[in-house]
């Protein structure tokens, strides 16, 4: 078979899963992907449905989306400078936004060492915690509706003394956000192309906006991007970065191996919480996809079973031992090499081209999000409930144990949705118990902070496969922190998409624990003790 330079050097790594890799990518080839994917159309994710593979079609903006904000970056640039942190009047950018609208810039922020405070969550303590003074405030969100970034406007409105001049908004045209910031004297409205998904809007003005906004010359961050692009494209055969990871991914995953750990270097390691939303949103629905995991603390090759597939992100050598004993003892493991953080730009191309892809192996469309509204609708009806007696109604606990049960080992994995601050000691300890499970159970595990993770895995945990066990970490708190014109705060907000997402998880029959943060541990603990699975230990 002829393939790329990366391809082989890469291959004998997979070791015994080559095979269902091979195949995938041979059957790509067979069936044109590069070319339908370039030529935007959707008959490669529908083509037995011509009106849904017209509707599929019209999402790939994030491709010809380089060339423009290519082409646009010196002059963003120049605007980024002359009224972001660069100018001297502000110390730090506040990003308020959600998914696709906050991890890019996390990623960036972390990535480069930007002046970017991302905010992503509704805890109280945290959005009480967010400096005002000196910060330029991004409210970013496509639809221009979505509760979180709403509310985070409607507060710093108020307390910024309602000054506009503090305010950029990024959204789709026409939306609710673009009207208000216009009528309110935002600096600047942006106004994305609409033909971009959220989890696909790295290389658009939902990430590149407050990057400049912090000082940030995106120029060799789209070049790299360009160069995959033009790498990725149908007459580069066989040179095809993007469409040979999606081989990976999609083969991989169809033969049983669809947990992928992403193993990032310390220098970019919250490109990891990019990838999980773009994978997780993308493939997880009706019943399959491929279940991303960032961040798991690695462990002896013992604790791992025969669904996983590692994909080593590397820029240094700083896990390469921990790879290399998993490589050794038969755990498929593909390695990327990643020159630096001016290379982001050509990694999430090529991830994207590579979900793309992996959706089109997997029979799915990796543009919609069909699952995602259920625990909207029941935190709205929560709240609704809230107007009208006062508090929230009653949420059943559940058991620990009785959730453990239902782990198998090799098949299944337990997800932490953390409803709390995210401090880094909160997710110190976090870690420390998604790694007793792992061992302790045999399974795979992730972790995410609410209501963040609603917006990234959450697709995947209601629409994708029905393997999943929910450990739910509640605050101790009672702070509340009001939302202005709103009949609840911050507080019963967070409540509520909780409760919402739990109701949404059981309704799919999946099994949900709700823990108080403070007897999470001993919680965990105690139902391993009782658990019939052996304990592998690290």
């Amino acid at each position: 078979m002829r393939c790329s330079r990366w391809w082989a050097a890469v291959f004998e790594g997979l070791g015994e899963a080559r095979n269902a890799a091979e195949e995938a990518l041979e059957e790509l080839r067979t069936r044109d992907a590069a070319a339908k994917l370039f030529a935007a159309d959707g008959s490669l994710w529908a083509d037995d449905d011509a009106a849904a593979a017209e509707e599929i079609g019209g999402w790939i903006g994030w491709l010809p989306v380089v060339e423009e904000m290519r082409a646009a970056a010196p002059e963003l640039v120049a605007w980024g400078r002359e009224h972001g942190v660069p100018s001297g009047r502000y110390e730090r950018v506040v990003l308020c936004g959600m998914g696709g609208s906050s991890l890019a810039p996390l990623v960036f922020a972390e990535s480069f060492g930007l002046p970017i405070h991302v905010l992503d969550t509704t805890d109280p303590e945290t959005v009480q915690a967010v400096p005002v003074d000196g910060s330029l405030f991004v409210i970013s969100s496509k639809s221009g509706s979505t509760i979180e970034p709403s509310v985070m406007h409607e507060y710093f409105w108020e307390q910024t003394g309602q000054d506009g001049s503090r305010f950029v908004a990024v959204t789709d045209p026409g939306s609710k956000l673009g009207r208000t910031a216009r009528e309110q004297g935002f600096l600047r409205v942006f106004e994305n192309r609409a033909d971009i998904g959220g989890r696909y809007s790295a290389l658009s003005y939902f990430g590149l906006v407050p990057a400049v906004l912090a000082g940030l010359d995106i120029v060799p961050l789209l070049d790299g991007a360009a160069a995959t692009v033009r790498a990725s494209a149908p007459d580069a055969y066989p040179e095809n970065p993007g469409l040979e990871l999606g081989a990976v991914m999609g083969g991989l995953a169809r033969s049983g191996r669809d947990k992928l750990t992403v193993v990032v270097s310390p220098t970019l390691a919250s490109l990891g919480l990019w990838l999980e939303q773009l994978i997780a949103e993308s493939t997880g629905k009706h019943g399959t996809g491929v279940v991303p995991l960032a961040d798991e603390p690695l462990g002896q090759p013992v604790v791992y079973g025969a669904d996983r597939l590692f994909v080593h992100v590397r820029v240094d050598s700083s896990h390469d031992d921990a790879v290399g004993r998993l490589e050794a003892a038969g755990q498929p493991v593909l390695t990327i090499p990643v020159a630096g953080p001016d290379a982001l730009g050509a990694e999430m191309v090529r991830w994207e081209l590579a979900t793309a892809y992996a959706g089109a192996l997997l029979g799915i469309n990796p543009f919609d999000q069909p699952n995602v509204q259920a625990a909207k609708d029941l935190a709205v009806a929560s709240l609704e409930a809230f107007e009208r007696e006062g508090r929230l109604e009653e949420s059943d606990p559940g058991d620990v144990a009785e959730a453990f049960a239902q782990a198998v080992p090799g098949r299944s994995y337990v997800a932490i949705q953390a409803f709390v601050p995210p401090t880094a000691a909160n997710e110190a300890l976090l870690q420390d118990v998604r790694r007793t499970i792992r061992d302790g159970l045999g399974v795979a595990t992730s972790m995410g902070f609410g209501p963040r993770y609603l917006h990234s895995t959450g697709q995947l945990h209601k629409g994708g496969p029905p393997t999943g066990v929910f450990l739910q970490a509640l605050s101790d708190s009672e702070l509340d922190v009001p939302i202005p014109g709103r009949p609840f705060g911050f507080r019963t907000l967070i409540d509520a998409q909780s409760r919402g997402d739990a109701g949404a998880l059981r309704a799919q029959g999946l099994p949900v624990a709700r823990v108080p943060l403070s007897r999470l541990a001993e919680a965990v603990s105690t139902a391993l003790q009782g658990a019939t699975t052996t304990p592998r230990g690290d």
